[in-house]
């Protein structure tokens, strides 16, 4: 946590960094909740990740997405700009309702993670989330 206040100041600021830049990258997300039906439904978006690299799961109330993002295979490559980041990634998203884990549902479309957690009035215990392809939609 420290590290990332240091660069998310360093890089606010456009000082030379005090620590060495993080290994893989965060993803942005977006989290909403609807009443009908009553869901909390998280996106991240993950362009350019295979959804057979994240891993998605509800543990002690806290939704937890990790991944990876391989850059691709090249011959040698001389760069002359990156932005792209690339490798492990983990994002975790305290819950303050409890959901129905086992009802739980996610799939990836044009690059955006879209995770749907029911509403329940019971916390449920910790459960893997399969993500669907469009096709299997």
């Amino acid at each position: 946590m420290k590290s990332e206040m240091e660069e998310l100041f360093a890089d606010l600021c456009h000082v030379p960094r005090l620590v060495s830049r993080r290994s893989g990258f965060r993803p942005a997300l977006d989290v909403h909740r609807t009443d009908d039906p009553p869901q909390i439904t998280v996106v991240l978006e993950l362009a350019g990740i295979d959804p057979d690299e994240v891993d998605v799961a509800v543990v002690d109330g806290v939704l937890v997405v990790r991944g990876r993002r391989r850059r691709p295979a090249g011959e040698h490559r001389l760069y002359q700009h990156i932005e792209i980041d690339y490798g492990n990634f983990e994002r975790r998203v305290q819950l303050n309702e409890a959901v129905d884990s086992d009802a739980a549902s996610a799939s990836y479309e044009n690059g955006l993670l879209s995770i749907h957690l029911p509403l329940t009035r019971k916390p449920s215990a910790s459960v893997r989330v399969p993500i669907q392809s469009p096709e299997e939609a």
